[in-house]
């Protein structure tokens, strides 16, 4: 899932960069942008997107840890990697009713 996330951030990085441009260009391609992300399926666009982001930064502190050999230990392994998945589903779900 690690990898998976970090294919999505690469290949939907462009929308980022182009909502940025966007949000920067002009008061009038402002509200464009602001328009475009009320359609819903560009909402779920973004959440995949936030959920791509929570899960790729909470798998990366989950094998910064291993790496320090924190945590290493089978058990200890799978529970990180629940806490790793439940987290990023959570958070985004979190977000998602907040800002749908």
């Amino acid at each position: 899932m690690h990898r998976v996330s970090g294919a999505v951030l690469f290949l939907l990085l462009w929308i980022i960069l182009w909502g940025l441009d966007r949000s920067l260009a002009s008061p009038e391609s402002f509200g464009q942008l602001k328009a475009t992300i009320d359609q819903p399926l560009v909402k779920l666009v973004l959440l995949a997107l936030l959920w791509a982001y929570l899960h790729h930064t909470f798998a990366g502190i989950r094998h910064l840890a291993l790496d320090l050999q924190i945590g290493t230990a089978l058990p200890k392994v799978r529970a990180m990697s629940v806490a790793a998945l439940v987290l990023g589903v959570g958070l985004t779900v979190a977000v998602g009713i907040a800002l749908w």
